[in-house]
Parts: structure tokens; sequence; C-alpha cells
């Protein structure tokens, strides 16, 4: 796995990620949509923390500079 993830991506993704987890365990959220906002936030902390998305994998996209 080659990083694809830039440094402006992983802090965006890293914020995102804690306010999602926060917003899905603490906010009155509907049953199902809590549990869509914590996967959410997870998947965007892990990706923010090992620099790779796969999803930017499959179409071959990368925000890391020097590409």
């Amino acid at each position: 796995m080659q990083a694809n993830l830039g440094s402006m991506d992983r802090m965006i993704r890293f914020i995102l990620g804690v306010l999602l987890l926060v917003a899905g365990l603490l906010a009155d959220l509907a049953v199902p949509w809590n549990y869509v906002a914590d996967g959410v936030g997870v998947v965007l902390l892990l990706t923010s923390m090992i620099k790779f998305c796969p999803a930017y994998a499959i179409v071959g996209a990368s925000s890391c500079k020097g590409d």
C-alpha cells in the first residue's frame, strides 16, 4: 500500500472522523443513523492514520504532493 493521502486531506478526514464519532455517540440520532455516523467516523480516522484510502486507489486518485 503506497500512501495516497496528503497532509491536508488527512487533517480534514481526522477532524470529520472525530466529529462523526462524537455525534454518533452523544447526539440523539435515530437508531440506524448513530451507527452510520460511528462507522463512517471510524473509516475516516483509520484512513487518515494509515495514509491510504482504498477508494482513491480504485479510481487512481492521490492527494499526495509530487504525484
